[in-house]
Order: structure tokens, then sequence, then C-alpha cells
């Protein structure tokens, strides 16, 4: 079962369809009337606009002619660049143009059965997080009988013309597709989660390790159903669509379409002196401007091969556009790449994505106010929402994406398309349950970018712990919607920070409310106990608080071990020590090497301190070998942490 779908304008498409089958019509949309304000907002098409079905414009009309990848997209005359870009990804892979245009086959015309044919399409997009379908008439503006927008090199093929047109339906008018970009109108398309790689700033030419680790993540991406483009810098208007000296185009997006690593033969590993081919196949939507270097239509080569290599090596070119270039070239002559990554899908019995609609909003109580602004404004920030969520594994890619809610249906109203919004992330104590409130002791573990973009993200490797994610405008004080989103090939379950402290409860009545809250940070254990010399070292930390206890990751073979381990906990009197004791990990029974007893009372320093581990029985102990580094925050305001 699918997931749930909304119907836009509440149409539905086999209801209307049946209406005007039944009437002997064809459908003309009321939602979406042939008139400038589906055009434009405010102006008006220099030249008479004629909105044209189909069949009106050519013989034979087809929603797809034979292969949707198979025919080359243009613009047309007041076409969106990046659409082109976006319905060319969109066709290699059918899972994705199979769910955007649902069931194309009853959508399909047939002159078998005109008297079936309604003139009425519908579209789905992922729109802020649910899935949307659109329905649409099949009257498409036209000057002089040429399409406006964009258009099929198969002259009777109309699937990206309706497709645009109801995607300019659902953002308001057609004039809402200027300023997309090509990942946004992807992601509309597919519901994919998109990450734009900086290939310079990557150095995948000069770190060999690097660019091997972007092929094995750009194959798993592409068979997992993602979809790819890659686009070259243009530093100037005057540059777009100049031509490099090996043929591309610069400031121009194109689709990969394939990608293959392949193992050669005796006789082609003497041909090309490697064991292995890194390989890429791209497509210019436009059809024309290949690739003119190693591997293009006519290099030496292909002839190298013969006809049963190639086809041993599927190293096949379907359309015309379309070129192989190696790994190597691909890193080389290409800038950006973006990569949408496949999502909708558990794999392996667990969410690969977790996703929460949010919300900045306004409040006269600060403690209530959802919108604090960027990390500039101090002391508003952490009046912002926040979210945690758990890496339970060291070394994983986790991406972070937040897009605020589209308001180009707005414009006519006069207000801005988008808010400048971006993100910071913060490593925090291992069992946190409370908003954060004050950043003493908290890693700032990383930063969006802060622009008036749809959609900002950050694509980090983290650490084993909890991390809270703080999605902000840059100004305070303004209201709108935000969808978060995180991926990751590992559960990190996603959860919004809602209370200030512990709730006031008969049990809380019953054992003592908590008056204090304590942070610790664990920064270092040092110079631990080793019994003879070549004993292997494997320390752990347990940090203790009554019943309460936080564990940290083991440190493998070492007696200096750095832990920056995070734990906070609210206590009913500071008579309940603070216990943090070191253990070495063995195989049969754990060992202790020693802890730290504290008062952690709210008049102590709060700066960061070294303390001599001691034996069990409290502060007065005898000394063991070995020392902490840490720091301890106590106040007994419990909103102050």
């Amino acid at each position: 079962m699918g997931p749930p779908l909304k119907l836009f304008k509440n149409q539905k498409y086999l209801e209307l369809k049946q209406e005007c089958i039944k009437d002997g019509i064809l459908f003309c949309d009321p939602t979406f009337l042939p008139e400038n304000d589906s055009l434009f907002y405010n102006r008006l098409l220099p030249g008479k606009v004629v909105w044209k079905r189909p069949q009106d414009i050519c013989d034979d009309p087809r929603l797809i002619v034979g292969n949707i990848s198979n025919h080359q997209l243009i613009q047309g005359r007041l076409g969106h660049k990046p659409m082109v870009s976006a319905f060319s990804c969109l066709a290699v892979q059918e899972s994705h143009w199979t769910k955007t245009i649902p069931n194309h086959k009853e959508q399909e015309w047939d002159p078998r059965k005109v008297d079936k044919y309604a003139g009425i399409f519908r579209f789905r997009f992922w729109h802020f997080g649910e899935w949307t379908e659109v329905v649409i008439d099949d009257l498409l503006p036209t000057i002089n009988g040429d399409l406006v927008f964009s258009f099929s090199t198969s002259m009777n093929e109309f699937w990206n013309a309706l497709l645009e047109k109801a995607y300019a339906k659902l953002l308001g008018c057609y004039e809402a597709l200027d300023g997309l970009t090509t990942t946004d109108i992807i992601v509309d398309f597919t519901g994919t989660l998109a990450e734009t790689v900086d290939m310079q700033k990557g150095r995948y030419t000069e770190l060999v390790e690097e660019k091997y680790k972007l092929f094995k993540e750009l194959y798993k991406t592409f068979t997992k159903g993602g979809l790819i483009c890659c686009s070259i810098e243009s530093p100037s208007q005057e540059e777009q669509e100049v031509e490099t000296d090996w043929g591309l185009l610069k400031g121009h997006t194109y689709t990969m379409t394939d990608i293959r690593k392949i193992r050669l033969g005796e006789r082609l590993v003497e041909v090309f002196s490697t064991e292995k081919l890194y390989m890429i196949r791209l497509r210019n939507p436009l059809g024309r401007q290949e690739w003119s270097g190693p591997w293009s239509e006519i290099s030496e080569e292909w002839q190298q091969l013969t006809a049963a290599d190639r086809k041993n090596l599927e190293l096949v070119m379907s359309d015309d556009g379309e070129f192989w270039m190696s790994l190597e070239d691909f890193c080389r002559n290409f800038h950006e790449l973006h990569v949408c990554r496949n999502v909708n899908n558990p794999i392996f019995g667990h969410k690969e994505l977790e996703s929460v609609v949010g919300c900045w909003t306004v409040d006269d109580d600060p403690l209530m106010n959802r919108s604090g602004g960027c990390y500039n404004n101090r002391d508003t920030f952490l009046q912002n929402p926040q979210y945690i969520f758990t890496v339970p594994e060291d070394g994983h890619k986790v991406i972070m994406s937040l897009q605020q809610k589209d308001m180009r249906t707005y414009r006519r109203m006069g207000r801005p398309d988008n808010y400048i919004i971006g993100f910071e992330l913060f490593k925090v104590e291992m069992n946190r349950k409370f908003r954060l409130h004050h950043l003493y002791i908290q890693e700032r573990a990383g930063t969006s970018t802060y622009i008036d973009t749809r959609t900002v993200f950050l694509s980090k490797y983290l650490k084993k712990g909890n991390y809270v994610l703080v999605p902000t405008m840059f100004q305070h004080g303004r209201t709108s919607e935000f969808l978060l989103r995180i991926f990751s090939e590992v559960p990190v379950q996603l959860r919004e920070l809602t209370l200030d402290m512990p709730k006031m409860s008969c049990w809380n009545l019953a054992r003592g409310y908590p008056k204090v809250v304590t942070q610790i940070t664990v920064h270092s254990a040092e110079g631990l106990e080793k019994k003879y010399a070549n004993e292997t070292v494997n320390p752990y930390l347990v940090i203790k608080c009554g019943k309460d206890e936080v564990r940290s990751p083991v440190q493998k073979n070492t007696v200096h071990a750095i832990f920056d381990t995070q734990a906070i906990f609210y206590r009913r009197t500071t008579d309940i020590p603070i216990i943090v004791q070191v253990w070495n990990s063995r195989k049969f029974c754990d060992q202790f090497l020693g802890q730290v007893t504290l008062d952690a009372d709210p008049s102590d320093c709060r700066d960061l301190k070294s303390l001599y581990l001691r034996k069990k029985g409290g502060p007065t102990a005898k000394i063991k070998q070995g020392h902490l580094s840490l720091k301890v925050i106590s106040s007994d305001d419990l909103t102050e942490l």
C-alpha cells in the first residue's frame, strides 16, 4: 500500500473524466483557466497566446512516444532550463516517472477510442512531504502554433508539456517555475533527498581514496533508484553555454544515465594498463555538444574494443546526446554534482529517512516562543524548535535537509518567495531528554549555509552519540512552516524536544521533585593503570547519579583516552553524588580502574578540572593511578542548562 494521496483542489480525476465522457465534452479546468493569470503574476506576454489542445497542434498526439527517455527535450520560447534537466533526469528511472505519471497507459490517447478521450490528465508530486495529485486539462499555451514552454523533439509527444502545466498549477502559475533549481524540481517530482557535492572542495582528482569513495557512493545511489546530475561552473552570464576545450557546456546540467565498474579480461588489461574501468555515462538533455575527450564517440579507446567487447562490457549508448567518460575525467571536468537519493522505501526493515513537519511560531511567553533567529541572536537562538537524534555507531554519513514551505502561491499578495533559513547541529549529552537552554559544554558539530533558497542541507560523517538540530530563520520573530528530513543508513530516531524540564507528577511528588540540574563532560582519562607492559587497556566510562547512568563508547588499546562524553542529571538534592568510573573492557570480566565522586554543588567552580582516580568508597578513598579531566556545571534553575 502506497503513501496517502492528497487531491489538489479536491479534484477527483476518475469522476471528472467519467462526467466528461458521459456528457461528450472535453474537460476545461475551472481552477486553472486558459488565461494570462495562469501564465504570469502581474504581466502580459508580448504576442498573442492561443491555448490549444494537442490534437489541434499535430496529428496523432501521444502522451509518450516509444521509450520516454529516447527523445531530446526543448525548453521553448519561455521555458525553464532547469525544468528540461529535471525531465531528463526523471526519465532515467522508470520507478520514478511511472509514479509521477500514474497509469500512463490509461491516460494515453487511443485513436481507436476517440469517444473515451476527455482531455483530462493527472500527475503526482511530492509537495512539502505529501504526495499530491494534480488534475489538468490538455489546453497548452502556444504562439503561432508553437508551444511556448517545453516540448519534445518528437513533435507528437506531450508528456513533458502536460507535466510542466500540472506543476505550474500546483505552484500557482508558469512564472512560479522561475528561480527553481533542477534539484528542487527533481525532489518535487520524486520525493528524493537532494545533496549537492562540491567537486573541487572534495579534491577528488588529487585524493585517490576519496575519488573511489565517491564512485562507490554514486554507484549505490544510482542502483537504488537515485537520480544524479552534474554541471560545470559558469563564472559569468556571458560564459553560460560556452563550450569547453572538451566539448562540454558551461552552466549546463548533464544527467547520469549509467555507472559501471568493469573488470577487464587479459587482452584488455594489456590495452588499457589497468584491471578495472570506472565508467560514467551522461546525457545532454538538449542532445548536442557531447564530450570529445577519451571514451567519446570517435575516440581511440572505442577503436580498441571489438563489437563483442562492447557487448560484454555493456558499454552502450542508447540515445543521441549520451556519452561515456572515465571517473577520472568526470572528476576533472565537472564542478558540481547533485545527488538525489531514493529514500521512500524501508531497507532491511528500518527506515533510512526520518522526517518531521514543524513551525517557527511567535509567542509573548519566551518559553513558548519558537522563532529565535539564527545563531548570532544568542539571547533568543535556543527559543527555536529543537530536534534530537541518535547516531548508534561511529563513521556513518548523515544528510540533514531543511525545507521551508514554498511561498510562491502567495507572491500575488506581495510576500517574498523564500526566507533566509539554516540550521545548527550540536553534540549533546547521551541522556538528554529536555530542551537546550544554554550552550555551556555542547560541541557545535556543524552548521548549514544560511541562504534564501527553498532547501538547505548539511552532509557529515558523525561520531556515535546524541545530536540536537536547531532549524532557524536568519531573523527572529517570523512565522513559517518547515520540513526537516534526516537520511542515514542506520536508524537515528528523530524526535522533537518539547519539554523544558521534568514534568510535575505524582511519582515526582512522592520521590521528591528535582531541585538541581547538573551537566558533566568528561574530556579524557590519562595515565591509566597497566599491570604489565604488554597489557591491552580498552577503557570506557560509566557516569552514575542514583539509579541513572550513562556509558561511553570503548576506546581501544590506550591508557590516554579521549572521551568527550557528556551527561545531564536532574537531582532531588546534592546529597546524591555523581560518580564517574573508568573500566577496562575485557573478554570475560571487565576491570575497575578507578572513579571520581562529585558533589556537583551549584556553587562549585565551572572550569575544567583534573582529578585523581580513587578506589571505590567516596571522595576520600585511596588514590589509584590515573586522572580524569572534566567539567561540571550545576544549577538550581532547571531551565538554565
